[in-house]
């Protein structure tokens, strides 16, 4: 009787601790924007929740809500970087890439979007941070 309690108790542990498991399991990134305004990032699990954060973080950053637009969602989120671009005749904004292996996959990533044989019109163009794959945000050096 003693060893049939045991293997339950393991049984029941094991599935608890999958559970447990299954909901922390990969995370989302989100990216609200207000052009020149203000912006947020915000990660989850939830796509919805995890937007709504992001908007309300662009609208604490001083926008109005419905200015604040929800640019970019990448789930999982893998590593993701902020870029700033701003474009010769002085408009500037934020371009987000995400979803990528490593950080060294997204430096790599970052350097295309930046390339100015490629865009031109870009005037400035650079990686403002960073955010890992548990989504641990890290400035830009």
């Amino acid at each position: 009787m003693n060893r049939r309690m045991a293997v339950a108790a393991l049984l029941c542990t094991v599935l608890a601790s999958s559970t447990v498991a299954a909901q922390d399991g990969p995370i989302g990134i989100a990216f609200a924007q207000a052009p020149e305004q203000s912006s947020g990032v915000c990660t989850g699990q939830n796509t919805d929740k995890t937007l709504a954060c992001a908007r309300a973080k662009c609208v604490d950053g001083g926008a109005l809500a419905e200015d604040c637009l929800r640019v970019k969602w990448c789930y999982p989120a893998g590593w993701s970087a902020d870029l700033f671009v701003q474009h010769q005749e002085g408009l500037h904004w934020h371009e987000y890439l995400c979803g990528w292996e490593s950080r060294e996959s997204v430096e790599a990533a970052a350097a295309v979007a930046c390339n100015r044989e490629l865009r031109p019109y870009i005037i400035e163009c650079s990686t403002v941070r960073f955010w890992d794959n548990q989504g641990q945000e890290i400035a830009a050096e």
